[in-house]
């Protein structure tokens, strides 16, 4: 099949996350099983216009908000160029690319997960209604009865309740990669790590205040951040007001090597995050062992994280810090929950996200193919009639 991918962003802009490695890992895998794969995402510095990785093509148009008509004006051009696309996959990051008004091809959408906490953290008011009007009452509509795919049961309870029909989601888990034998031991020091992008809903100041606490029982702890993005500045600013900065480690954006081991020498993951579709953090970490804290209600982090077995779930600051504090002091007690952390990743592969994906891609586009074909048919008696 001809498989088109829009993404907002791909691994290489400074702000990609877990979305972005969601959206190369499966368009690689549709590639290695003979598809024609192109992911259209957004243009940045340093990264080139198109880009031939692992079997599929990248085509980066646009900047943060131009690569939605971009990416549509570059997915017609593509179509024109090199034949029809069998499908589409649409991510929705908040706001979808709205497809459907520029292709004939059936369209899936792909929801990581609801925006509805985001929207006022990041814009003001008059926006954050606006953005959060078009997620919940436009898209709905526009994409009513077209395939959706999403990442864990909490998303698709969500999209439930924005009026999407449940027969019409389908969850396809993030997998995990396997983990790098490094052969490496823990950290000397109770360290502690948060894995993911520097923007305000993933509210890294929480684990600072976490850390700051948590040096009250055991002043020789440290934070490790792996990650970048556009409100570092501001995590920096609270880390110096925090007096933390002599035990708070910038690391940036790194290879996948030094994030491997960097996990793998961690004792506990942190994940305050507002809110995750389903925590490929969370997953990466229990890869090494490594038990992770973070919020009820959070979305899927309730599903990547098994409470009380895999990792644990808490209520607020004050829970964070009496667990963390708690696993830092107890081995036996984190290893246990960081040994069934292990077990729980290993369940959740990219193999069998890219099966998944193939059999319900697949399906869509013989499905419309189907469709075409009986209106073809049913054209002349109507004609007649």
């Amino acid at each position: 099949m001809r498989i088109a991918l829009l993404n907002w962003r791909d691994l290489t802009h400074p702000e990609g996350g877990g979305a972005e490695r969601y959206a190369q890992t499966v368009s690689a895998g549709l590639a290695r099983l003979g598809h024609d794969v192109t992911l259209f995402c957004a243009a940045h510095e340093g990264a080139a216009p198109e880009e031939q990785l692992d079997g599929y093509r990248i085509v980066r148009r646009g900047g943060r908000s131009s690569v939605y008509p971009q990416a549509l004006r570059a997915l017609r051009r593509d179509a024109r160029l090199h034949g029809a696309h069998d499908v589409v996959i649409d991510t929705q990051n908040g706001l979808p690319f709205w497809t459907p008004f520029a292709t004939p091809a059936p369209v899936v959408s792909l929801v990581h997960h609801v925006h509805r906490e985001q929207w006022p953290v990041v814009f003001g008011p008059l926006m954050a209604r606006v953005g959060w009007f078009l997620e919940s009452r436009v898209s709905p509509r526009v994409y009513r009865g077209r395939q959706y795919v999403t990442v864990s049961g909490r998303s698709r309870d969500e999209l439930a309740e924005l009026g999407v029909r449940a027969a019409d989601i389908r969850v396809i888990h993030n997998g995990t990669d396997r983990p790098m034998a490094l052969g490496l031991s823990r950290a000397m020091r109770p360290t502690l790590v948060v894995l993911g992008r520097l923007v305000p809903h993933k509210r890294v100041e929480l684990a600072v205040d976490v850390l700051a606490r948590v040096r009250q029982t055991l002043p020789d702890a440290e934070l490790r951040i792996i990650g970048d993005g556009w409100w570092r500045e501001r995590v920096e600013q609270h880390v110096t007001e925090a007096g933390m900065a002599d035990a708070v480690h910038f690391l940036g954006y790194v290879d996948e090597v030094t994030k491997h081991r960097e996990l793998s020498r961690a004792w506990v993951a942190l994940a305050p995050s507002a809110k995750e579709g389903w925590g490929l953090n969370v997953v990466e970490a229990a890869s090494h062992g490594v038990p992770t804290i973070a919020h009820h209600g959070a979305g899927g982090l309730s599903e990547s994280i098994v409470d009380g077995r895999t990792g644990i779930l808490v209520d607020d600051v004050d829970g964070m810090v009496e667990h963390a504090v708690r696993l830092l002091d107890d081995a036996a007690a984190r290893e246990a929950l960081g040994a069934r952390a292990r077990d729980h990743a290993a369940l959740h592969t990219w193999e069998s996200a890219v099966v998944a994906w193939d059999a319900l891609l697949t399906s869509v586009a013989r499905t419309s193919v189907a469709g075409r074909r009986s209106d073809v048919v049913e054209q002349p008696e109507v004609a007649s009639a």
